[in-house]
């Protein structure tokens, strides 16, 4: 089976501050996914460059270096109309993906008529609102309200059935629960799964949240300061993590039996979401500062990527 979406070695450079210094926001990331439904999840904390990374491969912002392949072809030798044709996104916050001075329902119309090319008007009103009840939501009572008459959860369902309207092969969703009450956001990922199963749609499902990417995800990528240091199937990757990173992140989870309390909270794990410059100018691994396995290799060359029990990660620990 061939590859949907490829990556090749993608950087992206920010300058932090209007004098601060340059950074690699995303750092040589290699990637792909197989021509198959899948979820594959990318996780990281604020500052890991996983958003950055989802507006790569939507052509919201251009790599500096390296190159974006869907279905073997430059995303950016592709037209407009039928890239977005096939991908699509979902963004964090469901109230600025609609102007709030016009209904949402004519965001959905403009998507029919100028990406799918439907323009017959009852044609228009059928496909939207089979869309809109597959998300569960009722076009009766939706097609006249303004955003501000939607709550959060069914203005992203109005969010999804846009993205769905397309018949898309692969949808980037960047945090799509994170502004969702906890009660809605399982709601939200087994939509996802339906969507993936019934629909033949993948996902490139972005997310800081460990416990939705376990539940959600076939595959799982940990990104730190730009750079991908360890992915596989996410099983695998989530009870059986190899980087010293992802262990921790695992271990920061909060452990709801009181028995094992104690010792979670005794774990001095130095996480921050500002950027630490020497952590992304560094030429070795960029987690040296923070590990507690770190030696002098890890200081001066970053490790290349090794394959260890199933899942491939980058850390000089497993070339002993």
């Amino acid at each position: 089976m061939g590859e949907m979406l490829r990556i090749e070695n993608a950087t992206k450079i920010f300058r932090y501050g209007f004098l601060g210094f340059k950074f690699r926001a995303v750092d040589d990331v290699s990637m792909s996914l197989e021509d198959r439904p899948a979820i594959f999840t990318i996780a990281g904390e604020s500052g890991s460059g996983k958003t950055t990374l989802a507006r790569l491969i939507l052509r919201i912002l251009k790599p500096d270096y390296g190159r974006i392949l869907f279905n073997g072809r430059n995303i950016y030798e592709i037209d407009s109309k039928s890239f977005y044709k096939n991908v699509q996104p979902i963004f964090q916050d469901p109230y600025a993906s609609f102007n709030p001075m016009q209904k949402p329902i004519r965001y959905l119309r403009e998507t029919v008529k100028n990406v799918v090319g439907i323009v017959d008007e009852r044609e228009v009103d059928e496909h939207i609102a089979r869309v809109v009840s597959y998300v569960g939501l009722d076009i009766a009572t939706v097609a006249n309200k303004h955003q501000h008459e939607f709550s959060g959860g069914e203005l992203q369902r109005m969010a999804i059935a846009r993205a769905l309207l397309t018949k898309p092969k692969l949808i980037v969703a960047d945090e799509p629960v994170s502004m969702l009450d906890a009660s809605l956001r399982i709601n939200i990922v087994n939509l996802f799964k339906r969507i993936k199963d019934e629909m033949g749609v993948s996902f490139i499902y972005i997310t800081h949240d460990l416990a939705t990417a376990y539940y959600i995800s076939d595959y799982i990528a940990i990104m730190y300061r730009g750079s991908i240091i360890e992915s596989g199937r996410a099983e695998k990757v989530l009870s059986e993590p190899l980087h010293p990173y992802t262990k921790a992140l695992m271990e920061s989870l909060p452990i709801p039996d009181p028995k094992h309390r104690r010792v979670w909270r005794q774990r001095k794990i130095a996480f921050t979401s500002s950027i630490e410059e020497a952590e992304f100018v560094i030429k070795g691994c960029k987690y040296v500062y923070r590990c507690p396995y770190a030696f002098d290799k890890c200081r001066v060359e970053m490790p290349p990527y090794i394959f260890v029990n199933e899942s491939s990660v980058r850390c000089w620990l497993y070339f002993k």
